[in-house]
């Protein structure tokens, strides 16, 4: 089929890279031009294991860009709607991208004769497409919805770092469709999947959304509370986890205790739902302290820096990491802001290293702190070092290097603790 994808984001590029890779005919649309020149020279302008390889064995054929928008939805009968939905600082959606898409696209339907589908990917809180997008597309078309053109709510469910396999072999399709039309014309387009798909309505998709990633919220940060728990009473929670998860009912994913979740997903999607809840009176206790007990974990890690150096005032204090996780260059928030934020406060001598988001860290903290190349130029004559995303290389790393080894490991990523003064924030 003949797809666009509007926006190549994150969620867009795989999307639309996913797709040619199945053998659909592509075209990704973007305003940045810097992008799109990436994407034509078979460059991810993100980190993400294996988009490289797909864009580059399918660019110029399955794989097209655009930045024209109206040549982009004419010459597709799918549109995939791939922007951002920020967070407001209420914690609520900012929709302004996901709009001014939706009155161009509009705007591009009011010209074509032939039926369309509109398929959003973007995230937003349930009730978002019927009561936002569908009446900003017939408003700027003046064409009616599931008559004259299709819209569906298939959220995504994708991992940083494992994005394109997560895309190419999904657990789930998920199907939001008010109408049988748009339903079979999507259930066509994903007919290469092999994965169980599930239709529902919109609002039905749409929630499916935001109560997985909710849930994945809510067991990292149980496993932390746990984990301080366990800490006070000298108790190995990696050892309680793993007899928890024996219990098929829980399984071992998302119990790794530790310095708690970030990304553009988690933290974004559970205030978001919080903020729409209390939008229909009902005040969710438990989401609410799942972002209260992550946020705490990084003030933990600088009580125990604090409690070996003492003060932290102009102490040499290395950084090891800085994205969410391993395996991408995200440090959308990441735990390594409030960490910077306080090493700052107390005048530490700030070093940071990540081997993929020093330049992500650069365009926001420019001046206040140093950037090296490597774990061992971080290392060399610091007094603390903090490990905050779990890379590989920082499991075995030269900390005679240091002025005397001081470690605060957030990821129990350190493997061999000889020779140092070692301790986990939550084990």
């Amino acid at each position: 089929m003949d797809v666009s994808v509007i926006g190549t984001g994150y969620v867009g590029l795989v999307t639309g890279a996913g797709l040619a890779e199945k053998g659909h005919t592509v075209i990704c649309y973007d305003i940045i031009k810097e992008k799109i020149k990436d994407i034509e020279r078979g460059v991810s302008p993100i980190y993400e294991k294996g988009l490289d390889i797909i864009i580059k064995r399918n660019i110029g054929e399955k794989l097209n860009t655009s930045m024209d928008l109206k040549s982009a939805v004419l010459d597709s009968a799918i549109t995939f709607i791939c922007v951002g939905t920020p967070s407001n600082k209420d914690g609520s959606i900012n929709l302004r991208y996901v709009k001014n898409a939706c009155r161009e696209i509009g705007s591009v339907l009011e010209e074509k004769k032939e039926y369309h589908l509109i398929v959003v990917k973007s995230t937003v809180v349930p009730g978002t497409t019927e009561e936002v997008i569908v009446p900003l597309l017939e408003k700027f078309s003046g064409r009616k919805a599931y008559r004259d053109f299709g819209v569906v709510m298939s959220p995504e469910f994708l991992r940083e770092g494992v994005a394109v396999e997560d895309f190419l072999k999904p657990d789930r399709i998920i199907i939001g469709a008010n109408d049988k039309r748009s339903s079979d014309l999507l259930r066509d387009l994903y007919n290469e999947f092999n994965c169980p798909i599930l239709r529902v309505d919109i609002k039905t998709a749409e929630m499916i959304k935001y109560a997985s990633n909710t849930f994945l919220a809510v067991k990292i940060s149980y496993i932390n509370e746990i984990g301080n728990i366990c800490k006070e009473l000298g108790v190995d929670v990696y050892d309680v986890a793993k007899g928890v998860s024996l219990d098929h009912r829980i399984s071992r994913y998302f119990l790794n205790a530790g310095l708690g979740f970030g990304g553009s997903c988690l933290p974004k999607d559970v205030k978001a739902l919080i903020h729409r809840a209390r939008e229909l009176n009902y005040e969710p206790g438990l989401l609410k302290s799942v972002i209260k007990v992550n946020e705490k974990q990084a003030a933990r890690m600088l009580d125990i820096a604090r409690g070996k150096l003492g003060s932290l005032k102009k102490k040499r204090v290395a950084v090891l990491g800085a994205a969410f996780k391993p395996g991408t260059d995200d440090i959308r928030e990441s735990p390594v802001h409030p960490l910077i934020k306080g090493l700052l406060e107390e005048k530490a001598e700030v070093l940071v290293y990540d081997p993929q988001a020093n330049s992500n860290m650069e365009d926001v903290y420019r001046e206040k702190i140093k950037y090296v190349d490597s774990v061992d130029d971080a290392l060399r004559g610091s007094d603390l070092a903090l490990i905050v995303t779990a890379w590989a290389e920082f499991e075995l790393m030269d900390y005679t290097l240091m002025r005397k080894p001081v470690v605060v490991d957030g990821r129990r990523a350190v493997k061999k603790k000889r020779g140092m003064d070692y301790e986990g924030i939550c084990w």
